[in-house]
């Protein structure tokens, strides 16, 4: 059976009728605004206090998986950059030592000129 604010008002009135304005109030008070049907009992409260801890370690591990992998990823790309920057460093002291000899060698003819 369904609770209808009708039916909670006849309800009061009626009460009124047996105990009078203020215990029919507090009474009232006491009864839940909807039906029972609809309060949470501690075992609903328990239910829900363990499926929002398997969610939590479920998000908990799935935040350990991420931070793990974008470890590992910045790793990869350090190792990349350092084996970059060594061919880069490597390719510009040739270079440099080539110019280098071509000056020298420029400046030996211009003095034996």
């Amino acid at each position: 059976m369904a609770i209808s604010e009708e039916s909670r008002h006849h309800l009061y009135q009626r009460l009124e009728e047996v105990l009078g304005v203020d215990d029919a109030a507090t009474l009232m008070e006491h009864l839940p605004p909807v039906g029972w049907a609809d309060v949470a009992t501690k075992r609903d409260l328990d239910a829900l206090a363990a499926a929002m801890k398997r969610d939590t370690d479920d998000v908990r591990r799935e935040i350990r998986e991420l931070a793990t992998a974008t470890n590992m990823a910045m790793a990869n790309l350090g190792l990349k950059l350092n084996a970059r920057l060594e061919r880069e460093l490597r390719l510009m002291s040739w270079r440099f030592v080539t110019a280098l000899i071509a000056a020298s060698g420029i400046v030996v003819a211009g003095i034996k000129l």
